[in-house]
């Protein structure tokens, strides 16, 4: 108790909040805590995210019951020991996944398959069980990421045996409702408080470990997991515009979850491939082009790399070096056309000055040094955006 924070500190509202504001003050942390938004994340940041959710969950559950928090505002966490609902927390009968759904209406947009035996509470029905996720990388370069791709990842999941068709026994008469937690998959123990109270907790059941049903007479192929490893191709849809670090979710694809379970998600990460020639920016693209001291003291026509082909650049005669032109539209989409719309290409010229002149080229400029055209003109105002995308270079 000492490590636990104050129910209305956890949730950010007064201890006069209203059912509606401590409901929303709770939808809020929800949307942000939820594992599924952190699967990507770091194992130390998962681990917050975790607690985090079920601290505001817990929360949630004692405040939202008005004689929950009735006895919570006089007696504090000792009320919870006090007339049932001791040792952790429940949501009234139902598990975290029926929980969340009356909070948010069905609307809330995650999965629960997978989180419904980490938290307390009781069950009225059967556990479903939901398979592992799996997590992969695939390599993209930018003209793939420019277009959008498909690619064949080739992965190792567990699937349904094929002699059990994922049932783990040899017939559905070798499979039993478990007796011990009839059918749920756990099971609720009485406990008694530090008043004297009379409070349960929920565990897995043990004798059928969460499942809910007891094999006889398992397959010999699969030992009754009813799975088996097996590796298998996949095709994935890239969309356009993605980002290096970005992850796409295939749902269903990942392992199967036993006896006909739900299956878990292909967590596909993205590497970009640094391009030879371009740089990236968000949506937008640079490129830097050295050209000599004569091709920008008299103008002329020079190739850029764009993802598309080679695109024809005009430099203007008097060009400076740092001048920066801009190509609309050849830079990369945003993903599925949302966002910032279609980037540009920076185009940036450097002039390159020779390091070493013979006697005769330094006799012939010699000459057009003391010309006006070859003074600086200090009062031109420079016109290059590349003042705008210098940090990019």
């Amino acid at each position: 108790m000492a490590n636990k924070r104050d129910y209305y500190e956890v949730l950010g509202v007064d201890k006069k909040a209203t059912p509606e504001e401590i409901k929303a003050a709770y939808r809020k942390l929800a949307l942000k805590w939820h594992p599924d938004r952190w699967v990507s994340g770091t194992d130390a940041e998962k681990k917050t995210a975790e607690e985090n959710f079920k601290e505001a969950s817990e929360a949630y559950s004692v405040l939202s019951d008005q004689e929950k928090r009735a006895r919570y505002d006089q007696f504090g966490f000792a009320g919870e020991q006090m007339g049932g609902g001791a040792g952790g927390f429940d949501f009234g009968g139902m598990d975290i996944n029926e929980f969340i759904r009356n909070i948010f209406g069905g609307s809330f947009g995650f999965d629960f398959g997978g989180f419904g035996g980490g938290f307390g509470g009781g069950d009225t029905q059967q556990r479903v069980l939901r398979g592992r996720d799996i997590r992969t990388s695939v390599k993209l370069t930018l003209e793939e990421i420019a277009k959008g791709c498909e690619k064949e990842i080739s992965l190792e999941r567990a699937r349904p045996c094929p002699d059990c068709g994922g049932k783990g026994a040899k017939s559905d008469a070798d499979i039993k409702t478990c007796p011990t937690c009839g059918g749920q998959g756990r099971v609720r123990q009485q406990t008694r408080g530090l008043f004297g109270g009379v409070g349960y907790t929920i565990g897995t059941c043990p004798q059928c470990h969460g499942e809910g049903k007891i094999i006889s007479n398992p397959c010999h192929r699969c030992g009754g997991t009813g799975l088996e490893r097996r590796r298998e191709m996949v095709r994935v849809r890239i969309p356009a515009g993605v980002e290096d670090g970005m992850q796409i979710t295939i749902r269903g694809e990942g392992h199967s979850a036993p006896h006909g379970g739900v299956n878990g998600d292909l967590l596909v990460v993205i590497n970009e491939t640094p391009h030879p020639q371009l740089q990236r920016e968000g949506n937008n693209l640079f490129y830097t082009r050295v050209i000599s001291v004569m091709d920008a003291m008299l103008g002329c026509e020079v190739s850029v790399p764009c993802l598309d082909g080679s695109y024809k650049v005009k430099v203007e005669p008097g060009t400076q070096s740092g001048t920066v032109v801009k190509l609309r539209g050849k830079g990369l989409p945003s993903v599925q056309g949302y966002g910032r719309g279609t980037g540009d290409l920076y185009v940036k010229f450097q002039v390159w000055v020779p390091h070493k002149l013979s006697r005769q080229e330094k006799e012939a400029l010699e000459k057009l040094r003391s010309s006006s055209s070859f003074t600086p003109d200090l009062t031109r105002e420079d016109k290059a955006t590349f003042d705008k995308v210098k940090n990019i270079f």
